[in-house]
């Protein structure tokens, strides 16, 4: 994956703006659940009130929390409330300053509620010492009422003249408990008072639930903006990337020689363009969210759990390490058969190829069960592959729904406790168990990745196995030039060449001249190297030893697109794109007039079927040509060639598909048009060489005849040997016979 970084630099800023709104969705939903425990504590049982510090509070209140405190909380409640100049409700009230810091606001809370479990501790040591099952002494702050107030008032004379001893003994009880839980009986008491002055406490619930709610529905929105946008981006990063990816590779793969056509197969190149590069599509549309997305939720929701409740941080231990077990045994598991995946789908592509390829002689000689068998294995372990893998990933989500709704349960008991005990609060359990849901979550997603990463990593190698492969045959840096007024001379001059891992030369001491307005003929037995030589002059291959020079400039010293502009080539499987007829001979030069491609089409002798075609030119031509014969295909290659207007013809057995009559009568037609150029012909056929100027006859990669047709049958057995396979003894007498041995 990192060999192809280079192909996210193009969208480097769309990748950090994703990386920004992931952060910022991850924080809206972390923080969702903070104000769904600030609307169960405060809002459902706080009332609505949030601080233990009320604002407003009666000259009779302020008198009993003032009597319950130390001196240090007195001190702070003088500092920090004055004596106000109006009634409310008809009581005096002192109010709370104004612009006071949220840390003297803490400070506050926490000596109201110190004074709020003071005032419980000394009414029940009261309560105990009388023996007194009632009254005041057995109250608490669980709904205070006006008249229980006015009750609690009425000791403030009492509470006033205690011992110091008894209120430093009820306090340091009250100091033992959670911080959280004295704000929460603090703001009990405060409610008292709110009410005693005629506060609507329903209104206030109400105003402060809708108001939270509001925030999180704000929050949420936010987090669903930040989705959709990241999710856009990623999808056009990965697009772009996938896009970029084939476009370089299908520009490299036109580079290659048939060097390295021959290391990679065409099943291959096919299954890395498309497959692997969609596997790299997948996995950024995916990662870019995931592996951003899920470690930053993952440390928040740690973060934020531990917030709530450090003494239950080994829950969140339990589940991570559970939940890592899990990952790290099914990514064992399954990581080595997704590597296999990709070579798979590589097998399963070429066996279908060849297949359609093939499907004529596979019918010819009735070996449909044997490749259906083939298939059938490629297929089934593909498969079995695929199920293996499925299998495996499908223990995973009911593995990770067991350790959720365990871990679910864990907080719940361990938190039900904790409230019991008044260390910790229901909304702030309720917190909890969301963090860890989301820790839990983010370990799941992160999981799913490796659904991708291994095949997105072997996708990318095999990509980058493309991508890095240097063509064996390149232009030169410094390319020489052809002469102007120069016609296409062709020259080798004791050239060899070897195919890589070939034991023996496929040609060897190649010597012979080319030259303008001649033809020049190539026979010999099959796997003679006649092809071979031919795909040197177009630098298809190199020379292995020696010089292919064409006017008088080695080839290797050329750049292809020149070298190539005085060539037409004509290959030995015609090969034609999909598109019309019209297309296909206008492929090499698209301005062609119609005049000329009608000349050129009555030269290569096509006309005959183009005319009988309902279409004409316009005639749809299939993928390869496979909807015309293969002697169709042929002279449609031929008028292709000329279109081109070249110096030099390289025909590879291009006239092998033509009955005789045809092939004379194009020989003709050729002869007479491209009178001037120089002509190479590889051939099968001894009726479509004979009349060449010259004539080399090839044996095992060596030249063994040189000469006219008429010549080389009295000179040389390998060619007597061809032309007396086609043609008769009188044919054989006639054009010049042979002394025999």
């Amino acid at each position: 994956m990192i060999k192809l970084k280079r192909y996210l630099k193009p969208f480097i800023w769309a990748l950090m703006l994703a990386i920004v709104l992931l952060f910022a969705q991850a924080l809206c939903e972390l923080n969702l659940p903070n104000y769904m425990s600030r609307i169960v504590n405060v809002g459902i049982q706080q009332s609505g009130v949030e601080h233990a510090t009320p604002d407003q509070i009666s000259v009779d209140g302020y008198s009993l929390m003032n009597a319950l405190m130390d001196k240090n909380g007195q001190a702070l409640l003088a500092a920090n409330y004055s004596k106000g100049d109006k009634t409310v409700n008809g009581k005096d009230v002192y109010n709370l300053k104004n612009n006071i810091s949220d840390a003297t606001l803490t400070k506050l809370d926490k000596q109201f509620g110190l004074a709020t479990w003071t005032m419980i501790n000394v009414l029940s040591d009261m309560n105990g010492a009388s023996g007194s099952g009632s009254g005041s002494g057995s109250m608490n702050t669980a709904g205070i009422g006006k008249a229980e107030l006015a009750k609690i008032y009425q000791l403030i004379p009492v509470l006033e003249h205690l011992p110091a001893s008894v209120l430093d003994v009820a306090r340091g009880k009250a100091a033992k408990l959670d911080d959280s839980f004295l704000t929460q009986s603090g703001v009990t008491m405060t409610t008292a008072f709110y009410t005693e002055l005629g506060m609507d406490m329903g209104k206030v619930q109400t105003n402060y639930i809708i108001r939270v709610g509001l925030w999180m529905l704000l929050i949420a929105l936010a987090s669903g903006v930040a989705v959709i946008i990241v999710t856009l981006l990623s999808a056009r990063i990965a697009a772009g990337v996938a896009r970029n990816l084939r476009n370089d590779i299908f520009t490299k793969v036109e580079s290659f020689s048939h060097v390295e056509f021959d290391k990679f197969s065409s099943a291959s190149l096919i299954t890395r363009t498309t497959n692997d590069v969609l596997q790299i599509q997948t996995f950024l549309a995916i990662g870019i969210r995931m592996l951003i997305y899920s470690p930053v939720l993952a440390i928040g929701g740690i973060f934020m759990a531990l917030q709530k409740s450090v003494s239950m941080g080994w829950v969140i231990v339990v589940a991570c390490l559970a939940v890592s077990g899990v990952i790290a045994v099914i990514f064992v598991i399954a990581v080595p058969k997704f590597k296999m995946l990709q070579k798979l789908i590589d097998r399963i592509n070429l066996i279908t190829r060849e297949g359609l390829n093939g499907l004529l002689v596979i019918r010819a000689f009735r070996t449909e069960d044997h490749e259906k068998a083939r298939f059938e294995v490629a297929n089934k372990n593909l498969a079995d592959t695929y199920l293996f893998v499925n299998r495996v990933m499908s223990f995973m989500m009911p593995i990770m729904m067991l350790i959720m709704n365990g871990i679910s349960v864990l907080i719940i008991w361990v938190g039900a406790h904790q409230v019991a005990n008044s260390t910790m609060q229901v909304g702030d359990m309720m917190a909890f168990m969301q963090y860890a849901m989301m820790i839990i979550f983010s370990f799941l997603m992160i999981s799913m990745m490796f659904v991708f990463l291994p095949r997105a990593a072997v996708a990318a190698e095999r990509i980058a196995e493309v991508l890095e492969t240097e063509p064996a045959i390149v232009d030169p840096k410094n390319p020489e030039h052809i002469e102007a007024g120069r016609r296409g001379l062709v020259e080798f001059r004791n050239v060899s060449f070897s195919y890589e891992e070939a034991e023996e030369p496929a040609i060897e001491h190649i010597s012979f001249v080319a030259s303008p307005g001649k033809t020049t003929a190539f026979i010999g037995a099959t796997g003679s190297g006649k092809s071979t030589l031919l795909n040197l002059i177009p630098r298809f291959y190199d020379a292995t030893v020696g010089e292919v020079l064409v006017d008088g400039v080695n080839v290797k010293n050329m750049s292809m697109k020149e070298l190539r502009s005085h060539i037409g080539y004509i290959p030995q499987q015609s090969v034609l794109m999909g598109g019309t007829i019209d297309s296909n001979i206008r492929y090499g030069n698209p301005d062609l007039d119609d005049q000329e491609m009608l000349q050129l089409s009555e030269i290569a002798q096509a006309m005959e079927f183009i005319r009988s075609s309902e279409n004409g030119f316009n005639a749809e031509i299939s993928q390869g040509g496979s909807n015309i014969s293969g002697g169709q295909k042929q002279r449609l290659s031929i008028a292709r060639a000329l279109a081109v207007k070249p110096d030099i013809y390289l025909f590879d057995d291009s006239f092998s598909a033509l009955d005789f009559k045809t092939d004379a009568a194009l020989r003709k037609a050729l002869n007479a048009y491209i009178k001037g150029a120089t002509v190479l012909i590889v051939a099968q056929r001894v009726n479509t060489i004979m009349d060449a100027d010259q004539i080399y006859v090839l044996d095992d990669g060596k030249i063994v005849g040189h000469g006219v047709h008429r010549e080389l049958l009295a000179s040389c057995p390998e060619y007597y040997e061809i032309a007396s396979s086609q043609l008769s003894a009188e044919e054989l007498e006639e054009r010049g016979g042979h002394n025999g041995k």
